[in-house]
């Protein structure tokens, strides 16, 4: 007894003969199905094995963990860390603090060139400790973070970059806040002696104005401008020349009025009046 539901194979294969497209579109179906899950897996490996990875790091800090702060109580003391860029591109970098009221930093915030570094002042001031508190739980308190962000050459810094572009910000480092104590020598103290010293010099280099090829400043309160002493030296030497001219022409006049009187001869109206006309013209042009 025959089964209705079951299908000749026979009648397949001549079906197939027929159509022959309907198996290959299958198999191009079924491919790109298997095509696609292939490249979502890798794609979900990928972003799981960079969440596991590290985050390359744009700056190099130093100190590179802590922050090392002179212990005086009921003082603003300060600290200072070194920024460089070692990436190849420009890196804008911003600082972060658990205690904005009693911590800031300067400058809190800027954009490195390549391999461009400076060194950062953070000012704290220190609490009086409470009744039974340790040193110890002020210094876990107290958090710096420094967040860096790729931009490109000529942009401004501003802190809304970093609110812009959420997904491209990385966290450089958490620095944590060490008192060290002031009045004992250290390596820690010696080189953030050093370290201050350069900031305070970098400080008061950029307040200098630039050098500018304009008018340059000869003594106090006296300025001299180029083009002006330029300006007035073509005048005087425009007016000597012509009071040299005049005053040739007067000792000419005078040279033929005496030449005259030698001989004795009598000066004519018209050659009288030439010689004041010589005269007059002096007086007028002088």
């Amino acid at each position: 007894m025959a089964i209705s539901g079951r299908q000749n194979p026979s009648s397949d294969a001549r079906l197939f003969k027929l159509c022959p497209f309907w198996s290959s579109r299958n198999g191009l179906l079924s491919s790109n199905h298997s095509e696609a899950n292939v490249q979502r897996s890798s794609k979900t490996v990928s972003s799981v094995a960079r969440s596991l990875l590290p985050p390359r790091r744009r700056l190099r800090l130093d100190p590179s963990s802590y922050l090392y702060f002179p212990y005086e109580p009921g003082k603003q003391v300060r600290s200072a860390v070194l920024l460089k860029n070692t990436s190849k591109s420009h890196v804008a970098f911003k600082f972060q603090t658990t205690a904005p009221k009693s911590c800031y930093m300067r400058p809190p915030g800027g954009i490195l060139a390549p391999g461009e570094s400076l060194i950062a002042t953070v000012f704290k001031f220190v609490e009086q400790p409470e009744n039974n508190e340790k040193l110890s739980d002020q210094k876990l308190r107290v958090k710096f973070k420094i967040m860096s962000l790729k931009v490109k050459e000529g942009v401004d810094y501003v802190p809304e970059l970093f609110d812009e572009q959420k997904d491209l910000v990385a966290v450089e480092r958490i620095l944590r806040v060490v008192f060290i104590d002031p009045e004992r020598q250290s390596p820690a103290l010696e080189k953030l002696k050093r370290q201050l010293a350069e900031a305070d010099a970098a400080v008061e280099a950029r307040k200098k104005p630039p050098a500018e090829a304009g008018p340059r400043v000869v003594a106090e309160g006296l300025v001299i401008d180029e083009w002006v002493k330029q300006k007035a030296e073509n005048e005087l030497f425009i007016s000597g020349f012509f009071f040299n001219v005049f005053f040739m022409i007067y000792i000419l006049n005078c040279f033929l009025m005496f030449i005259e009187r030698e001989k004795g001869e009598v000066s004519s109206p018209a050659t009288s009046s030439s010689c004041r006309f010589g005269v007059n013209a002096i007086c007028s042009s002088s």
